[in-house]
């Protein structure tokens, strides 16, 4: 696929990673810090060739009015939260429009991206996608705001998690090295045993009568960090939503 990335930073540069070998990519970075970096990067001498391409926007979302494509492109495919596609119709021209929610975990290739748009490009972006990871098509921008929550912000609210179970088995008495390792291995772990049991079973089956788990799950329950995570995607949606009435 010919491809013109705009933008190199932490997502575009973990895209450009993943997919730099199996595809023809040209980069229009602004960045001369980023340029130096991306040394064996192919870089575009300016937006006109996004013509016949399929262009990848990977900038911020308040940098949307500084890219400018006077030429027409065979798929515009945004990553920017946000920026909805009646707005990406508005300001490019292209023979048709994706919006792409990847997350951090693209720099792995193990990215889970929610996908909306343009069915006739559908199949193409669902195969780029799922080269960076897993990724699932959905119908509405609703739906892929809910998606942003989830997936998107999934890596903080994970890496949040990950970092209290580590400091409270240091604040118990570990080493933190330990306590890290463990944590680690914990989250490696966890994709196989979700790929083969829905999380509640997987729950009941750690969870032995009178027995330790049991006793932690109470607590959290006490202190409502369900209720809490149900909250912060919540939060996160709305959010999503605000910006994309921008």
């Amino acid at each position: 696929m010919d491809i013109l990335l705009i933008g190199a930073g932490a997502m575009g540069g973990a895209l450009l990673k993943a997919w730099g070998a199996n595809h023809d990519i040209r980069v229009l970075e602004s960045s001369a810090a980023r340029r130096e970096r991306l040394q064996d990067a192919r870089f575009a001498a300016d937006a006109s060739e996004a013509e016949n391409r399929v262009v990848v926007l990977a900038v911020k979302p308040q940098s949307l009015d500084s890219v400018k494509i006077s030429v027409r492109a065979k798929a515009i495919v945004s990553v920017m939260a946000g920026v909805t596609l009646d707005t990406l119709r508005d300001s490019f021209k292209a023979d048709c429009f994706i919006r792409a929610m990847p997350n951090l975990a693209a720099l792995h290739q193990k990215s889970a991206t929610a996908l909306t748009g343009d069915a006739i490009f559908k199949d193409e972006a669902l195969k780029l996608f799922n080269s960076v990871g897993s990724a699932v098509w959905f119908e509405s921008e609703k739906e892929l705001a809910i998606a942003t929550a989830l997936s998107g912000s999934g890596p903080g609210y994970l890496a949040l998690i990950a970092e209290a179970l580590a400091d409270g088995a240091i604040r118990l008495g570990m080493k933190s090295d330990d306590a890290f390792a463990l944590t680690r291995a914990l989250f490696e772990g966890m994709p196989a045993l979700l790929a083969n049991e829905h999380p509640a079973l997987l729950r009941d089956r750690v969870c032995s009568p009178g027995g330790t788990t049991i006793e932690g799950i109470a607590a959290l329950e006490l202190r409502g960090v369900r209720g809490a995570i149900f909250e912060a995607l919540k939060a996160a949606f709305e959010r999503s939503e605000r910006l994309a009435r921008k």
